[in-house]
């Protein structure tokens, strides 16, 4: 493999979908009030594809330096752990990545806000700064909160509520709209994805001390955690659309949740945990799906 084929799979680009659902369905729900901005979408999905990189860029180093990615490891194998990428290379990667992600969310919040509100782009400028923060400190550093099963509390916040929400607002300058509502669906099924990907991990990580909620809840709880998550994404959408369609075409989105559903069944059905892998992406891409028919219905 050589050297740019590797920074490519650390990029880890079969998660680059899931990460920008959130700003499709922001997209989608400022459409629905006549309040959208190609730049400010096209800003938005530039600097959330750069909070991912960083984010897989650091998850690689922090667990490559843990020595939580070893011989044991189900999923595919890391750069950091295949010697292909050294240390200081990966530290740089994830120094650059972090100066364009944030010269990218900067150029976002002047398009969103002009010179019109300085209260509002300093907050904004700040919760970037607490996004590129919290990308790093998933795995990275001895506070590393995904070693203290936190890591579900902040994708949920990050890419459901912060995500869908705070974009909405840089399209619209509001949070009405019921909002909040696709917002916990995408930061329930962003986390149903870590928490697939924790669950076929669960035994490697409990060895080397890495205490995911996978790990604390272990085999038979952390499965009902994962059918809860599924099953109030759902109601969250459903309740969006029952308040917002207009039509029975608007909710076509609910359709992404088949695949879902037939997910929760595998799991519980699933003994060995390196079948989980594959299903990692097919809940990574039914929220994908619902997010891009949700966008398309509100665009037509």
């Amino acid at each position: 493999m050589t050297k740019l084929r590797a920074w490519i799979s650390a990029a880890r680009l079969r998660t680059l979908p899931l990460s920008i659902s959130g700003i499709l369905v922001a997209g989608a729900a400022a459409l629905l009030v006549d309040s959208f901005s190609t730049s400010v979408f096209v800003l938005a999905l530039l600097t959330t594809l750069g909070f991912q990189i960083l984010s897989n860029f650091a998850n690689d180093y922090g667990d490559g330096v843990k020595g939580t990615d070893n011989a044991d490891r189900v999923g595919p194998m890391r750069a950091l752990q295949s010697g292909l990428i050294s240390r200081k290379e990966m530290k740089r990667g994830m120094i650059i990545t972090s100066i364009i992600t944030l010269f990218l969310a900067s150029m976002l919040i002047f398009k969103a806000f002009g010179n019109k509100s300085f209260l509002l782009s300093f907050v904004f400028f700040n919760l970037g700064i607490a996004a590129i923060i919290a990308a790093i400190k998933y795995t990275v550093g001895k506070s590393a909160y995904g070693y203290r099963a936190m890591g579900d509390v902040f994708v949920f916040l990050f890419f459901g509520l912060v995500g869908v929400m705070g974009c909405y607002f840089l399209f619209t300058q509001s949070l009405g709209n019921f909002i909040i509502l696709p917002a916990i669906s995408i930061g329930l099924m962003s986390t149903a994805v870590l928490n697939l990907n924790n669950m076929r991990d669960r035994e490697a990580d409990a060895r080397v001390n890495k205490n995911t909620l996978a790990v604390v809840l272990g085999e038979n709880r952390v499965k009902t955690y994962h059918t809860l998550l599924v099953i109030f994404a759902f109601v969250s959408a459903i309740a969006y659309f029952g308040l917002k369609a207009k039509q029975p075409l608007d909710y076509i989105p609910l359709i992404a949740f088949i695949p879902l559903f037939l997910n929760v069944i595998k799991v519980y059905k699933t003994k060995s945990a390196m079948l989980l892998d594959p299903e990692l992406k097919k809940v990574a891409l039914s929220t994908f799906l619902f997010a891009l028919l949700f966008f398309l219905t509100a665009y037509l």
